[in-house]
């Protein structure tokens, strides 16, 4: 998809999913033989439920047929939310993240696994768990030091009520 026309759909469609209350995370089309799939990731700091997906997908799919956003011929719409283990990438993101355990890739190559305990607008303060008996230590993360992040996912991690009690 051309950077006008993926511009054009996230003008088109971002109002939409913002008055719902979500954050438009990604737009993707792909082709699947001769018919297109426009894939649309939604979020919010509180989630996203079945009921709000399927209302934003309502309310995109009305607006995109009522233009002509995807051309002609025949696409399939899919609208859901992001994955267990999606890419780190904004603000946002990480303060959502808060509380989990991610791996981040930073630029000088190291790997840190850790947990996100704060978020501000320059990075991320974490707490690295310690290994072989010794107590986790703090550490913090800019943005701008961050290649990569992701949230890892924790099996057996507690619950914060089971922590609280």
């Amino acid at each position: 998809m051309s950077t006008t026309h993926s511009d054009r759909l996230r003008a088109l469609l971002e109002p939409l999913i913002a008055a719902q209350g979500l954050d438009l995370e990604e737009i993707e089309v792909a082709s699947v033989g001769r018919k297109r799939v426009l894939r649309v990731v939604v979020d919010s700091d509180e989630g996203a439920d079945l009921d709000q997906v399927a209302d934003v997908s309502r309310a995109l799919s009305e607006t995109l047929d009522e233009t002509d956003a995807m051309g002609e011929g025949e696409y399939t719409l899919e609208v859901g939310t992001p994955g267990a283990e999606r890419p780190l990438t904004e603000p946002r993101h990480y303060e959502r993240a808060t509380g989990r355990l991610a791996k981040l890739q930073l630029n000088d190559g190291a790997e840190l696994v850790a947990r996100i305990l704060a978020v501000d607008e320059t990075g991320v303060d974490l707490e690295v768990p310690g290994v072989k008996g010794r107590k986790p230590t703090a550490r913090r993360a800019e943005f701008a030091d961050i290649a990569k992040a992701r949230v890892e996912i924790e099996f057996n991690r507690k619950d914060k009520k089971e922590e609280e009690a």
